[in-house]
């Protein structure tokens, strides 16, 4: 059987579910599923070109974590990338903390926050070539709360190029509505199949250029989510 992963779509609780089956059904690992996701919108990121800094923005939760295994895949490369911290490293756990920790010990810059000059904030976002919004991912909803809503300005205030991982910070994945403070992305990489508020009218302005990237998952697997979603339509 062949499938057009163009034509799938994923709501947050069938992402999780996809998330939970890959690792109790295939044994993979979250650890796997992050790095294949990170490695990938690297790739992407490098394809469409560099020409300068990449500022990498991190939350707290898994999304976070792929900003991270990015961040690292750009330095292997040899691409100036500066990560910003807008939680406390206490916060992290799981998946995201360990590639945290990788991060620490891989000699790129971290930077949190709470404890940076906001002078020296506002030099790294005028510089860059890219930000990277690795702040919120699908399982968030409403409007950011603080600090994300500050860094949501920020990042939409700067000059360089903007690249959403899995979705722009801000916006319902589902219905495609946007929080009053929303993420303005010029593309989004978003991870194993588009979600249904990315390709609403309503969230067109927000998403940019739109690319699937998957993270390593069988064949079998997404044979099998193609084979559902058709059979609900």
């Amino acid at each position: 059987m062949s499938f057009d992963i163009r034509s799938l779509l994923l709501t947050r609780e069938q992402s999780r579910a996809v998330d939970r089956q890959a690792v109790a059904q295939y044994g993979m690992t979250g650890l796997v599923l992050m790095e294949n996701a990170g490695r990938g919108c690297a790739d992407w990121l490098r394809h469409w070109g560099v020409a300068g800094t990449v500022v990498v923005c991190c939350g707290k939760g898994n999304n976070a974590g792929d900003g991270f295994v990015i961040a690292r895949h750009l330095d292997l490369h040899e691409v100036a990338v500066r990560v910003l911290l807008w939680c406390s490293p206490d916060s992290l756990e799981g998946d995201a903390l360990a590639n945290y920790r990788i991060l620490q010990r891989s000699g790129i810059s971290v930077e949190y926050v709470a404890t940076a000059h906001r002078d020296a904030l506002a030099d790294w976002f005028s510089d860059a070539d890219w930000i990277v919004d690795a702040l919120l991912g699908t399982g968030a909803r409403g409007e950011p709360r603080s600090p994300f809503d500050e860094a949501i300005s920020i990042m939409n205030q700067a000059r360089g190029r903007k690249l959403a991982i899995d979705v722009p910070s801000g916006l319902d994945c589902d219905t495609g509505e946007p929080a009053g403070t929303t993420f303005v992305a010029d593309y989004t990489c978003t991870l194993v199949a588009a979600k249904p508020g990315l390709v609403s009218q309503r969230a067109r302005p927000f998403v940019g250029q739109l690319q699937v990237v998957g993270i390593g998952l069988p064949r079998q697997m997404m044979e099998e989510l193609a084979t559902l979603q058709d059979a609900k339509q």
